[in-house]
C-alpha cells in the first residue's frame, strides 16, 4: 500500500508539472520575464538572467519590448542573491553585442542601460561579483563597444578611487590589476593623466606587497604605453624601488618583465643603469628570483640590439667571389657608419669594452678542458701552472678606478652575505656579486665613457675614421671564423686574440652571466632548466652580437649541443636554421653543420626539430655541401618508435620544399626511392601526403624527358598494376593531381599515363573506380584538350566513361554522370567517397 500511495503521489506531481510547463509555453516571452524575475526562488531568478538574450532575439523586432527588456535588467541589476547578480553580467557583454548588431532598433541601450550596472558593480561588497564585473568590462573594451568618453569620464574615476588609500585591500588590488590591463587599451593620453599618478603611488604601497607585486609584474606593460620619456623621468626610480623590495614576490616579478622596461627605455638608461641593476637580480638572496632573473637574461640580452641587427640574415650571392664575400659579409653585419647617422665618436668609444677584460674572458675559456678530454692522462700527470700576465697587471694599475657607487653597492652585497657563506646558494651568489666586482673593475674604461665624456674622446679607439678599423677588424673575424683549424687560433699573438674577443654590444658582465649559464653548478643553485632557457634564447642573443661576434657564443653553443638534457638539444635542433640565417653560409658551414650533423644522429624527439626545418637550413648551405645530406635523408625512415608516423609524414612534406633545391637527376636518383617507399607506408595520412610528392617529382623531371618516361613507367608498374586496390587507387589520385597542378604537358600525360588509367575501368573495386569516375569527370573533361578531337585518345575516354556511367556501383554511375558543379549541391554524394581521399 506504501508503494501505491507513493506512485499516486508521484502521479499527482508529475500531472501539476505538466499543468505549470502548459501554462508557461502559454506565456509570452515577456510575460515569462515578468513571472519569473520577482520569484522568490534564486534558481529561478538566476534562468532570468541566463535567458535574457534569447528573450532580446525573441522580441528584437518591436522596439518597445526590447526596451521592457532592458528595463528588466536594471531591476534584475538590484537583485540581494550575488549570485543573480554574477550571472547577469556574464550575460552583460553577450547583450551589448547583440545591441550593437541592433543599433538602430534599440538607440542608446549600452550607454544608458548596460554601462551603469558595470560600473556599479566593480565597487560591489562581493568578490564573485566584483571579478565578473572586471571580466566583462575587458571584454565590452576589447570589443570596442564602449565609446571613449564613457571610458574616460565613467570608468576610469571609479577605479582610481578604488585604490585610494581608504579602500580594502582586496579591492586595492584587483582595481590595480585591472587599471593595469586597461592601460594598453585606453591610450597613453588616458594613461598618463589618469591612471599613472596613482600607479606611482601604489608602487610605495607600504602596507600591502600585493599591490606591489601587481604593479611590478604589470610594470612593462605600463612602461610600453606612457612611452619613453615618462618612463624614464617617473617609473624608472619606483621601478628600482620595487627591485629592491623585502619581499621576494616582488623582486620577482620584476625579473620577469625586465626586458618589456628595457625596451622602453633609451640605450644609455639602459647600459648605464638597467645592466647593473639587473646584475643585482641575477645576485639576489632569493633563488626564486635568481630563476626568474636568468630566464629573462637572454631576452633582456635582445633589447641592446641595434637597428642594423636584422641586417645578418641576409646571405650573400653564391657567385661573389671568397675575397668580396668576406668583405661584404663582414660589412653588411652591422655597419657601424650605418648604425646612426649621429654618431660621434664618444658614442662610438661608448661601444668598445676594455682590452684586458677580453683577455681575462679568454684566459678563463683556455682553461677549460673540453668534455671529450676529461680523462686524459696529460691532466693528471703535469703540475699546474698558475697563469699570470704582468701586462694586465700593469694595465689595471694604469686604469682609472670605476665609478664608486657600482662598485660600493657590489661591495656592501658581498659583507653582507660573507656571514652566510656555508650556505652553497649563498656561496654562489658570493661568486656572482665577486665575478661581477672583477668585470666592474675590468670594464672599468667602459663605464668611464658614460661618465666621462671628455676622457672618452682621448681614447685611441675613438679615431675620426672609425669604421675602417671596425669592418677591418670584423673582416678578420670572420676569417679567424670560418678556418676549421684550430692551429690557426694558437698562431694569434696575444694583442690579436684580445682583439677577436671584445664585443661591443652589451655590456661585458651580462654576457658572462649568460655564458655562465651553461655551468652546472648553476643548475644546482639556480634551476635545473637554466640550460635550456640559455638554449632557448641563444638565437636572440646571437642575433643582438652579430656574426662578428660569434666567437663569444660558439662554446657556449657547442656546450648546449652536447648537453645530456634532450630537451636542451632538441631546443637548439628547433632554432638551428634561424641561427644558421644569423651567422651567414661561412660560420655555418664551419661551426653549425658539425652539430646538425648530431642531431641527425639523435634521438627522436631531436631529430624532429632537425626536420621540421631541414629544408630552411639546407636551403642556406653551399651547393656541394647541400648535395652531402642527400645519401643521409633514408636515415629518416628509420625511427626509434616504428608507430611514430607523424616522423614520416613531415619527412614528406620536406622532401616536397627540398625539390627546389637539386637538381632533376639528384631528384631521380636519390629522391625518388624515398618517395615511393613512403607511399607504401602503413599509415594512410603518411601516403596521401607521399601521392604529393610524387606529383611534385613528376614536375619536376618533366625538363628531362628520360627521366620522366621511366619514373611514369615506373609508376605504371608499382601502383597501377599493384595487386594492392590502395595502389591502384593512388595511381588515379597521382594522375588528379598531375592534371590540376599541372605537373606535366597534357600530351605527355595523353601519352604516358590516360592509357593504363582507363584500364582501371573494369577493376574489381568499387573506390578505385569511384575515384577513375571522379577524376575523369571533374578534372580531364574540365580541359578542352581531352574534348576535342585532336585527342587521339578521345574515343577510349568516351566509351570508359560511358561503361562507368552504366556501373554496378551506385556511387560510381553517379560521379560519371553528375557534372562536377552540380555535385558540389550534394554534399551527401560527395561525403560517400571522402574515405578516398
Amino acid at each position: 500500500m506504501a508503494d501505491l500511495s507513493l506512485l499516486q503521489d508521484s502521479q499527482e506531481d508529475t500531472d501539476g508539472l505538466l499543468d505549470f510547463v502548459s501554462q508557461d509555453e502559454m506565456l509570452t516571452p515577456l510575460g515569462r520575464l515578468d513571472k519569473y524575475i520577482s520569484s522568490e526562488n534564486i534558481f529561478n531568478r538566476q534562468m532570468v538572467a541566463r535567458s535574457l538574450l534569447d528573450t532580446l532575439r525573441a522580441v528584437s523586432e518591436d522596439e518597445r519590448d526590447c526596451v521592457s527588456v532592458l528595463e528588466q535588467i536594471d531591476r534584475l541589476a538590484d537583485d540581494p542573491e550575488p549570485t543573480v547578480r554574477a550571472e547577469l553580467m556574464e550575460q552583460i557583454p553577450h547583450i551589448a553585442i547583440f545591441c550593437q548588431e541592433h543599433r538602430p532598433s534599440i538607440p542608446f541601450a549600452f550607454s544608458k542601460y548596460l554601462l551603469p550596472i558595470v560600473v556599479r558593480y566593480l565597487s560591489d561588497q562581493n568578490n564573485l561579483v566584483r571579478k565578473t564585473s572586471q571580466a566583462a568590462l575587458l571584454v565590452l573594451l576589447e570589443q570596442e563597444l564602449m565609446e571613449r568618453g564613457d571610458v574616460e569620464s565613467l570608468v576610469c574615476p571609479v577605479l582610481v578611487d578604488l585604490t585610494a588609500p581608504d579602500s580594502s585591500d582586496d579591492v586595492k588590488t584587483e582595481a590595480m590589476a585591472i587599471i593595469c590591463k586597461m592601460a594598453p587599451m585606453v591610450g597613453k593620453d588616458v594613461t598618463e593623466r589618469l591612471f599613472l599618478p596613482r600607479f606611482c603611488e601604489m608602487c610605495c604601497d607600504c602596507r600591502m606587497f600585493h599591490v606591489r607585486k601587481v604593479c611590478a609584474a604589470n610594470f612593462g606593460d605600463m612602461c610600453s604605453v606612457v612611452g619613453g620619456e615618462a618612463t624614464e623621468e617617473l617609473l624608472l626610480p619606483r621601478f628600482f624601488q620595487l627591485c629592491s623590495d623585502n619581499v621576494w614576490g616582488v623582486r620577482k616579478a620584476c625579473a620577469e618583465c625586465f626586458m618589456s622596461v628595457s625596451s622602453a627605455s633609451s640605450p644609455e638608461v639602459r647600459r648605464t643603469r638597467l645592466s647593473s641593476l639587473f646584475i643585482s637580480l641575477i645576485s639576489d638572496p632569493s633563488r626564486w628570483v635568481r630563476q626568474a632573473a636568468f630566464q629573462s637574461l637572454g631576452p633582456f640580452i635582445s633589447t641592446f640590439a641595434g637597428p642594423c641587427s636584422s641586417s645578418g640574415q641576409f646571405f650573400r650571392d653564391e657567385e661573389q667571389s671568397g675575397s668580396q664575400t668576406h668583405s661584404t659579409d663582414a660589412e653588411t653585419v652591422c655597419p657601424p657608419q650605418e648604425q646612426d647617422e649621429s654618431l660621434t665618436a664618444d658614442d662610438s668609444q661608448k661601444c668598445l669594452p676594455s682590452s684586458s677584460s677580453s683577455s681575462e674572458e679568454e684566459e678563463e675559456e683556455e682553461e677549460e678542458i673540453p668534455e671529450q678530454e676529461l680523462f686524459n692522462s696529460f691532466h693528471f700527470w703535469r703540475t699546474p701552472i698558475p697563469r699570470l700576465d704582468p701586462e694586465l697587471e700593469l694595465e689595471e694599475d694604469r686604469r682609472p678606478p670605476a665609478p664608486p657607487l657600482d662598485r660600493k653597492h657590489l661591495q656592501e652585497l658581498i659583507e653582507n652575505l660573507e656571514p652566510h657563506i656555508d650556505d652553497p646558494d649563498v656561496k654562489a651568489q658570493v661568486d656572482v656579486l665577486t665575478a661581477a666586482l672583477r668585470a666592474t673593475a675590468l670594464d672599468s674604461g667602459l663605464e668611464d665613457a658614460f661618465l666621462e665624456p671628455q676622457a672618452a674622446r682621448s681614447n685611441p679607439f675613438s679615431s675620426q675614421q672609425p669604421s675602417e678599423h671596425l669592418s677591418a677588424d670584423i673582416q678578420r673575424r670572420v676569417t679567424r671564423d670560418d678556418d676549421d683549424s684550430d692551429g690557426s687560433d694558437c698562431c694569434l699573438n696575444p694583442e690579436d686574440e684580445r682583439k677577436s674577443k671584445q664585443q661591443d654590444v652589451v655590456p661585458q658582465a651580462l654576457l658572462e652571466q649568460y655564458l655562465s649559464m651553461t655551468d652546472p653548478s648553476r643548475a644546482q643553485t639556480v634551476d635545473m632548466e637554466i640550460a635550456r632557457h640559455c638554449a632557448f634564447s641563444l638565437p636572440g642573443v646571437a642575433l643582438t652580437l652579430g656574426r662578428q661576434n660569434w666567437h663569444c657564443l660558439r662554446d657556449t653553443y657547442e656546450t648546449l649541443a652536447s648537453d645530456m638534457q634532450w630537451k636542451v638539444r632538441r631546443t637548439l635542433a628547433f632554432s638551428i636554421h634561424e641561427l644558421a640565417m644569423i651567422l651567414g653560409d661561412q660560420l655555418t658551414a664551419a661551426h653549425l653543420v658539425p652539430i646538425f650533423n648530431s642531431f641527425l644522429k639523435d634521438l627522436d624527439e631531436v631529430r624532429i626539430g632537425v626536420l621540421k626545418h631541414l629544408y630552411d637550413f639546407l636551403k642556406l648551405l653551399h651547393q656541394d655541401t647541400r648535395r652531402k645530406y642527400l645519401y643521409q635523408l633514408q636515415e629518416f625512415l628509420v625511427t626509434d618508435n616504428s608507430r611514430n608516423w607523424r616522423f614520416r609524414s613531415e619527412l614528406a612534406e620536406q622532401l616536397v620544399l627540398l625539390l627546389e633545391l637539386y637538381s632533376a637527376q639528384d631528384v631521380h636518383d636519390y629522391l625518388r626511392p624515398l618517395a615511393l617507399c613512403l607511399c607504401s607506408d602503413r599509415v594512410s595520412s603518411v601516403r596521401w601526403t607521399s601521392y604529393r610528392l610524387v606529383s611534385e617529382i613528376i614536375r619536376k623531371l618533366s625538363s628531362c624527358s628520360s627521366l620522366l618516361v621511366s619514373f611514369l613507367g615506373e609508376l605504371v608498374e608499382k601502383f597501377c598494376h599493384s595487386q594492392k586496390w590502395s595502389g591502384r587507387q593512388a595511381f588515379a589520385f597521382v594522375c588528379q593531381l598531375s592534371i590540376e597542378e599541372e605537373c606535366l604537358s597534357l600530351d605527355q600525360f595523353s601519352e604516358h599515363l590516360l592509357p593504363p588509367l582507363l584500364q582501371l575501368a573494369s577493376d574489381p573495386v568499387p573506390n578505385v573506380r569511384v575515384l577513375l569516375a571522379k577524376t575523369l569527370r571533374q578534372t580531364l573533361l574540365e580541359r578542352e584538350y581531352f574534348v576535342s578531337s585532336v585527342n587521339g585518345q578521345q574515343e577510349a575516354l568516351e566509351h570508359t566513361l560511358v561503361s562507368l556511367q552504366t556501373d554496378v556501383d551506385k556511387d560510381v554511375k553517379y560521379f560519371a554522370s553528375v557534372h562536377p558543379s552540380s555535385t558540389r549541391l550534394n554534399e551527401d554524394a560527395m561525403s560517400t567517397t571522402s574515405s578516398t581521399y
